[in-house]
Parts: structure tokens; C-alpha cells; sequence
């Protein structure tokens, strides 16, 4: 769960908040399991990143770490359970919001968390409150297939990307659960803050502020040389919900110990069970009070200020405004040239001090 975090990636300069990676290397380098807690010692890797806020299941990442066995010992299956119990160990020192789920212990030949993963498979969740879903839905199709996403992301002068194609597998309006949907998204790989800013786009035409063609006009990099300036949505409601690999040997926490560690398991389930049961307790409440005070005073506000309107982000907020500016009329971004060259002359000037 990623809203205590400052995002997957390990940083090596400060962030406000501790980062998924780092956590879990200061775990590893405490059990002894990596030399020291930097991502290169280990030759480490990860299937996707997620932003600051963004939740993920099933992430995988891929490195190098202490072993019990030998390399011959390590390729006989009837060793397992003479190996490290890695679950039990790191969960035991992982906060109750990261949790290693299963290991690997002989993947692929030349493995790699990021290049080996099939496809992606992203969940965000949003009210249906106020929404067109039917024209939602028309819109996500239209992202379906390749195409050239440069302006449905964040462009980073650091990277020099120059190819923005990707593909989208599915895209589709999906019930969750009483007024909550997903957009449920499959694809092959995905660009920085690409699915926030397909949703942002997708609420646009949900509340009638863009037709659903205006996906594939932004998908027309010759109408849309750059991208037009508009508000990603929030990120709380992300969830990187699967990385999907070829058939692969996994060890659960089912199998991960002998006798001795069958009790630190259900130790660490009950643990993980308690905080979940707070969160859908917090979540009733939530509800109730909905119920009782909010659904009354947006009708009261909305009632006595007829014109005003607040662009849909996925936060339950969104933004204010007076008179909506269509995407067609805004101006636009730099273009990936002049931002990759930006960052090329800022590091050239940093290379001179």
C-alpha cells in the first residue's frame, strides 16, 4: 500500500517520505541477505514503477542475494527447504504495509524483473458519482492497440526517450463494488504517469467536458505535436495491480518453512490481517458519515451555486473552475526535442562547475 511511501524507486538523495525500495533493502542488509543497501551491489530490478502515493500488488523485482546453498545444491528442487526462509525473514522485518509474498528461487536463465515481464496490468478506482460511464468506456477503447503516448505522460529530459509507442491491450470500464468502478488496463509497458494522465482524460468525457473523440485526436502526434497542459489525476487511487511473466516456479509463505517458522508465519498473517480489518473499519465510518452530513451539504452547496463546477481527479475534491477551457484550446508543452536538449545543456553546465 503506497501512501506512506515516496514511490518504488530507491533515491540516493533525500525524499520526504522512506521509498518501497529502500525499505526493503534496509531489510536485506539487516537479515544479511545483501552486502549493503544500494540497488547496483545487488544487480537489482524492478517490473514497474510506481509513483509517489501508487499502490502495487504483485510487483516483482529481481536481485542478487545471500544464499544457504551451494550452486549445484541450489538447482536440485529437493533443497528448498534447506534455503534461507526469505518471506519469513523479511516480513518479520518489513513494515505491515510491504509485504514479500513469494520467491523465486530459480527463475530464467538471464532473468530480469523489468525486460522479462509480459505485460502490465494497472487498476484505478474512481466514483462512479457524476460520471458518464458509457462515454468513459468509449473513450478507453480508443487507447486500445499502438500508439504514440507522448501526450498522455510526463516527458523526462534524464531518460532522452525519443520513442513514446506502446501498446494497450485492454482498457475498459469495470464495477468494483456499489458506486465504485476500475479502469482496468493491460498493456506492454507503460511511460512516466501515463495511466494518471489517461484517466485524467477519461473523467473529462465522464462529466461531459470533452467528447470521447478527444482520445484519439491527443493520440495524433500531428494534430498534437506536444502535449496539451491539463491535471493529471491523484494518485491514491492507482494500484499496479499485476506483473504478468512467463510460467515461473514460485514459493509462497505456504512452503517457505519447516516446523519452526510455521508459527512466525501465522504470527506475521494475523499482524497484516489487523491492519486491514482497521482500514474497511475506517472505510464503514467513512460511509456513514457520508450518509448523514456530506450528501445533504453538496446538495445545499450545488443548489445555491449553479455555475460552478470542479474538474473530476480522482480524489473526491478535484479542481475549481469558472468557465472550462477545452483540451483544443489550451496551450501546449515543450516538445520531447526541446525538453531532452534542455537537460542535455543543464547537465553540460554541470559539467563546467
Amino acid at each position: 500500500m503506497g501512501w506512506n511511501y515516496n514511490g518504488l524507486n530507491y533515491q540516493y538523495d533525500p525524499t520526504p517520505l522512506p521509498t518501497v525500495e529502500e525499505v526493503i533493502l534496509q531489510a536485506m542488509e539487516k537479515a544479511k541477505l545483501v552486502s549493503e543497501c544500494d540497488p547496483v551491489a545487488s544487480d537489482f530490478s524492478r517490473c514497474g514503477r510506481t509513483d509517489k502515493g501508487v499502490s502495487a500488488l504483485n510487483q516483482v523485482i529481481s536481485l542478487n542475494v545471500r544464499s544457504s546453498l551451494t550452486k549445484e545444491e541450489q538447482a536440485d528442487k529437493s533443497n528448498d527447504m534447506r534455503e534461507i526462509p526469505y518471506l519469513t525473514i523479511l516480513n518479520a522485518l518489513l513494515p505491515l504495509d510491504i509485504r514479500i509474498t513469494a520467491v523465486s528461487l530459480r527463475p530464467p536463465p538471464n532473468f530480469n524483473a523489468r525486460f522479462s515481464c509480459s505485460y502490465r496490468h494497472y487498476k484505478y478506482l474512481f466514483s462512479k458519482r457524476g460520471l458518464d460511464l458509457e462515454k468513459m468506456q468509449q473513450a478507453a477503447t480508443m487507447y486500445e492497440g499502438v500508439h504514440d503516448f507522448r501526450n498522455f505522460c510526463k516527458i523526462d529530459g534524464s531518460k532522452q526517450i525519443t520513442n513514446f509507442f506502446r501498446e494497450v491491450y485492454s482498457a475498459n470500464i469495470v464495477h468494483q463494488d456499489g458506486d465504485f468502478y476500475v479502469f482496468d488496463l493491460k498493456g506492454s509497458a507503460f511511460l512516466w504517469h501515463q495511466v494518471r494522465c489517461m484517466v485524467a482524460i477519461l473523467f473529462l468525457v465522464g462529466q461531459g467536458l470533452e467528447s470521447p473523440s478527444v482520445v484519439q485526436e491527443l493520440l495524433n502526434i500531428e494534430k498534437y505535436p506536444s502535449k496539451p497542459l491539463f491535471e493529471m489525476a491523484n494518485d491514491l487511487p492507482l494500484v499496479l495491480y499485476d506483473c504478468v511473466f512467463p510460467e515461473m516456479e514460485w514459493l509462497t509463505s505456504a512452503n517457505d518453512f519447516d516446523g519452526t517458522q510455521k508459527t512466525k508465519v501465522v504470527k506475521e498473517y494475523t499482524k497484516f490481517n489487523g491492519l486491514l480489518h482497521e482500514y474497511q473499519l475506517k472505510s464503514h465510518i467513512a460511509a456513514m458519515v457520508r450518509e448523514v452530513y456530506v450528501k445533504d451539504e453538496v446538495k445545499e452547496n450545488s443548489d445555491a451555486f449553479p455555475d460552478a463546477g470542479a474538474i473530476n481527479l480522482g480524489d473526491g475534491k478535484g479542481r475549481n473552475y469558472k468557465l472550462y477551457v477545452p483540451i483544443s484550446q489550451r496551450d501546449l508543452g515543450d516538445d520531447v526535442a526541446t525538453v531532452n536538449a534542455r537537460h542535455k545543456e543543464k547537465q553540460k553546465q554541470k559539467g563546467k562547475r
